[in-house]
């Protein structure tokens, strides 16, 4: 994803070509009609953010201001991100059925819509989803996903990695002495011992 560092929405739009420029730009137009109260827009994780401001929300898990939606301009397309979608089972629904209703092809992730150019875009569409956002129902939504994430099991978290075990060394191969071979003065012996012994026990 592309992000910029810009520190502005005015400065951003003005980095980019003059056909994403207007692009992006329409849209934006849409979404500020449309965009209830309580929400602000701003630059956020580099594109243009809408989100709930921290005097207004400051409890969130990162730190940073709520975001509701943003509007981005990627390598090779733009972007309409709708958190409020993603969040929304039922909001999704109606969203992806209005989308395509509208005569358009929807290309969309989790909650990113990619589009092209403008005319790929139901501008109606978009503005009646970000009209139909709620500063307190969305806060309430980011607070129940956030309460179901803290109810999971820590395994189902983040599975911890196991440690590589290491290769037990092998024992190193220790050659058995030879046997010593008896001389053949021994041996005469100890079979005179033998025979001798086998005479007395009889």
């Amino acid at each position: 994803m592309v992000s910029s560092r810009t520190e502005t929405v005015e400065k951003y739009l003005a980095t980019l070509p003059a056909d994403r420029r207007a692009a992006l730009e329409t849209i934006r137009n849409v979404i500020r009609k449309n965009l209830p109260r309580g929400f602000e827009e701003g630059m956020q994780y580099g594109m243009i953010g809408y989100y709930v401001p921290l005097s207004r929300y400051p409890t969130t898990y990162n730190g940073q201001a709520l975001g509701a939606a943003a509007l981005a301009s990627q390598k090779g397309y733009m972007s309409l991100y709708l958190m409020s979608v993603y969040g929304d089972p039922k909001l999704k629904a109606w969203f992806e059925d209005a989308y395509r209703a509208a005569g358009k092809k929807l290309d969309m992730g989790k909650s990113c819509v990619r589009f092209k150019k403008v005319e790929d875009v139901p501008l109606d569409v978009i503005g009646e989803v970000i009209a139909r956002l709620d500063v307190d129902r969305f806060i309430a939504t980011y607070e129940s996903a956030r309460a179901k994430v803290r109810k999971r099991p820590a395994k189902m978290r983040r599975p911890k990695a196991k440690a590589a075990r290491r290769p037990k060394a092998k024992a190193a191969h220790r050659p058995r002495p030879p046997m010593a071979t008896p001389r053949k003065g021994a041996a005469n012996k100890t079979r005179k011992r033998t025979s001798k012994g086998g005479a007395k026990r009889s």
